[in-house]
C-alpha cells in the first residue's frame, strides 16, 4: 500500500496471458494492491483522464502507479507515455514500463518520454514473481510517491 493512501495500480497490457501472470505473481508475492487492467492505449488514456466508462472516480480511482506495456493496440505504450507526461495534473504519475522488448531504441525512447523504470518481463514464472517482489519493495514500500491529485 502506498503511504499517501492511494493503492490502485493501473496495468496497461493487451496480452491476457501476461495479465494472468502479473496478477498471479502479485498474489504469490503478497502484493494486495488492486490492479485495474486496460487492454489498449486508448483505454489507458481514457482511464487516466476519467473519461467515458471511467468517469466515476469512486469506481475507477486514479492510480498511484502505471505498469505499461509498450506493444499496445490503438495507442502504443510510447504514445501513452508521451500523452501522460504532457498532462499537468498527471505528469508525475510513476510509470514502470513492463514489456518484452530489450531493444535499445525502445528502452531509450521510454526513458526520453519520462518512464521512471524499464523492466523486461521474464519468461520463467519464478523469475517473474521475484521481479514483482522487487517492484513491491521499491515502488510500493521504499519510494515516496508524488501527489497527483
Amino acid at each position: 500500500m502506498s503511504r499517501n493512501g492511494k493503492t490502485t495500480i493501473l496495468l496497461a497490457e493487451d496480452d491476457q496471458n501476461d495479465v494472468m501472470l502479473i496478477k498471479r505473481a502479485f498474489s504469490k508475492s503478497r502484493i494486495v494492491n488492486p490492479i485495474v487492467c486496460v487492454e489498449n492505449g486508448e483505454d489507458a488514456v481514457a482511464y487516466l483522464r476519467g473519461d467515458g466508462q471511467y468517469a466515476e472516480r469512486q469506481q475507477h480511482p486514479l492510480p498511484f502507479m502505471l505498469l505499461l506495456d509498450l506493444k499496445l493496440p490503438r495507442l502504443s505504450g510510447h504514445e501513452v507515455l508521451q500523452w501522460l507526461r504532457g498532462q499537468p495534473l498527471l505528469k508525475r504519475l510513476p510509470v514502470v514500463v513492463l514489456t518484452s522488448s530489450r531493444e535499445p531504441v525502445d528502452i531509450n525512447r521510454a526513458y526520453e518520454l519520462g518512464a521512471n523504470s524499464y523492466l523486461v518481463k521474464p519468461v520463467v514464472f519464478e523469475e517473474f514473481a521475484a521481479l514483482m517482489r522487487q517492484l513491491q519493495v521499491y515502488w510500493l514500500m521504499l519510494s515516496e510517491q508524488p501527489d497527483i491529485s
